[in-house]
């Protein structure tokens, strides 16, 4: 038998971008993308807080760049190293990657000051707008704190000439989870709370249980709102401003009916579908959208004729 442990860092996500707020909204609190930007629509055109008057509590909604201002930079690394401790504060500022084709003038999804918290100004919003600053919050001081460390265990336990592996996980510091945990997080702790208990090498183990259980593959699970937003980002396909419409639109023409979370085609849905593919291949192509968007970066920059590609 053999006993291995490994200690792996678990990076905090980029503050939120359209697409991830949306996927996120739908995944703990339930939102639909079109709700979802609605809610955010009235926390970025501002609430009131009593004698302040209307404040806008979150930057612009509708963008795919994770930029964050040095100011807010500064004013969230001040909050972690006063709140948490310089444990929870990395060296420097974590920069994070934006689509290739992100709108750079724009900025992450983030409060528009990190010293209002969701207690301070929960009196002045509604449950869901309450929950949906929380979550931006709570993500965009999370995406500047150092990352988790779990400890994770693999034995090995020989028995005759089998060999059965037994793997286990333990959060050993919180880092950035003590503020936000996605669903693998959560799971994560879930983990944690069942780990192995402490073996040592050679030690000799009791047979308690033996389960026979045999696993098949299974099909890839329908798209739920937030995995489609995701799959269309990944595609290059709409931009931040066109995820909620395109599930809103699909809906309401019934090409796809809402199932215990999931978007299950209907028979429209599908004899639409196969019409615009035999007789807009090139439209319907996956790519089609994310290739113009080249096409017009290229005119931008005059590398090619606009009236050619028109």
């Amino acid at each position: 038998s053999s006993i291995e442990k490994s200690i792996r860092n678990k990076n905090p996500q980029a503050p939120f971008i359209t697409s991830s707020l949306q996927q996120d909204a739908f995944n703990k609190l339930r939102f639909s993308p079109t709700k979802t930007m609605f809610v955010a629509q009235g926390l970025y055109e501002g609430i009131e807080l009593g004698e302040e008057g209307p404040v806008g509590l979150i930057t612009y909604m509708r963008t795919d760049s994770t930029n964050i201002a040095q100011s807010a930079l500064n004013e969230v690394r001040q909050h972690i190293a006063t709140e948490f401790g310089k444990d929870y504060l990395p060296e420097s500022a974590r920069v994070y990657k934006s689509r290739k084709l992100a709108q750079e003038a724009h900025e992450a999804i983030r409060p528009t000051q990190v010293s209002r918290k969701p207690a301070d100004v929960a009196k002045y919003l509604t449950p869901e707008q309450l929950k949906l600053y929380e979550l931006i919050y709570k993500r965009f001081v999370a995406s500047q704190m150092n990352p988790a460390q779990v400890e994770l265990t693999q034995a090995g336990i020989s028995c005759g000439k089998y060999l059965f592996k037994a793997t286990g996980s333990r959060v050993v510091f919180d880092g950035f989870m003590a503020v936000y945990k996605t669903e693998e997080e959560i799971e994560d702790e879930a983990a944690s709370k069942n780990a192995l208990p402490v073996l040592s090498q050679g030690e000799l183990l009791d047979l308690v249980d033996l389960n026979n259980v045999q696993h098949f593959t299974k099909p890839p699970a329908r798209y739920s709102e937030a995995s489609l937003i995701k799959a269309l980002e990944e595609d290059g396909v709409g931009r931040p401003s066109t995820y909620a419409p395109i599930i809103s639109t699909i809906v309401s023409r019934d090409y796809v009916r809402r199932e215990k979370g999931y978007l299950m085609p209907t028979d429209l849905g599908t004899k639409v579908s196969e019409m615009l593919v035999e007789y807009f291949p090139q439209i319907m192509d996956i790519t089609f959208t994310a290739h113009m968007e080249d096409e017009l970066d290229m005119v931008e920059e005059g590398q090619v004729d606009w009236v050619n590609i028109l």
